[in-house]
């Protein structure tokens, strides 16, 4: 029964989705960019926040709040103004122009960079079960092993779902889009990490929507140099927000504000590591990356094991997604073993 019911709420979010885009497309689309358009959208933005309410499946919840409550209000708000991956000219069709706005993707711009240690997804996808499988013995493993595990499990998490609605992007429209990430445990300094490496669909929408304009009105205020600061902890502080409220939709539960710490700090310190970069570039001197990259990829590591998974285990809610992701792979297993096992009776 509650398959159902689930069911039927992935129904009634689709075609919300579809028929709020239908109506960014057709019509706001028509309404001169600026605050007018936005206006216009603040219906749908309500809409997309109230989405993953519907569901009960916290790893359906989580994907959608992800998807559609942050990622396609934050290409909507920039639509407003022309901007970001909707606005073209001439317009896209409307098959890409959902695709895009449904999907964690970004069209292919740039000349494509091979990674220095490439993973397919077939062994990200078995990486990611393996990982899973940990789960049968979390009561044996030391709780600091665990949490690396949480991490690795994100990182694999995050590349597959992506893969997934890439190759369904390209599979159906031919859009090319660029990777996920770029090898986030090859970073050496924050900087690196958040800036050029690590889930660049977010990265790539928070500049758009939070730090230019944010750097553009601190301009106005304290100056060219003295703007980018400001800018940049306002992201980081943004995105905690956004994780806060993925948290809450996931757990139903109230934030604890750990993951805005989580967010804030590594603002504060990037803006440290800048300064520091600053002040000993005049000097032409900087750590070798066989150094900066284990420490760069430690304090990420150990600041999620402080500050950004604790709520999340605390709430039950990894045990849940890793129940949901195991049931799922129970019914891939099951369709795919019935006909072998058919096929071989028919033989015998």
């Amino acid at each position: 029964m509650r398959m159902e019911g689930e069911v039927r709420s992935l129904i009634t979010i689709g075609l919300s989705v579809l028929a709020s885009l239908c109506y960014s497309y057709f019509i706001v689309s028509k309404i001169p960019k600026g605050k007018l358009r936005l206006l216009s959208l603040l219906p749908i933005f309500s809409i997309f926040l109230t989405l993953p309410l519907l569901l009960s499946s916290s790893l359906l919840t989580g994907i959608t709040g992800l998807f559609i409550s942050w990622l396609a209000t934050f290409k909507l708000a920039l639509f407003a103004f022309d901007l970001g991956p909707l606005a073209a000219d001439p317009p896209k069709s409307l098959p890409v122009f959902v695709s895009i706005a449904c999907l964690p993707i970004k069209i292919k711009q740039n000349q494509y960079k091979p990674p220095k240690f490439p993973v397919n997804f077939a062994v990200k996808v078995l990486g990611f079960g393996v990982f899973i499988g940990f789960y049968d013995y979390k009561e044996l493993i030391h709780p600091n092993i665990f949490l690396g595990v949480l991490c690795c499990q994100v990182f694999l998490f995050i590349e597959v779902n992506f893969d997934l609605c890439y190759s369904l992007a390209k599979s159906t429209l031919g859009l090319e889009a660029e990777q996920p990430s770029d090898e986030p445990y090859l970073s050496t300094s924050l900087q690196d990490f958040w800036g050029r490496r690590w889930n660049l669909m977010v990265t790539n929408l928070l500049r758009q929507t939070v730090y230019k304009p944010l750097k553009s009105t601190a301009e106005m205020v304290v100056g060219k140099r003295l703007s980018p600061p400001p800018a940049v902890l306002a992201t980081f502080v943004v995105s905690g927000l956004m994780h806060e409220l993925l948290f809450y939709y996931v757990t139903r539960a109230s934030p604890s504000w750990e993951m805005t710490c989580f967010f804030s700090l590594h603002g504060l310190c990037l803006l440290v590591e800048l300064g520091l970069k600053s002040l000993f570039s005049r000097r032409q001197w900087r750590l070798h990356p066989a150094v900066s990259a284990p420490l760069t990829v430690g304090f990420v590591v150990v600041t999620s094991f402080w500050l950004f998974f604790p709520p999340l285990v605390r709430a039950g809610a990894i045990d849940r997604v890793v129940a949901e992701i195991k049931f799922c792979f129970e019914l891939v297993r099951e369709k795919i073993s019935t006909p072998l096992n058919t096929t071989m009776l028919k033989n015998l």
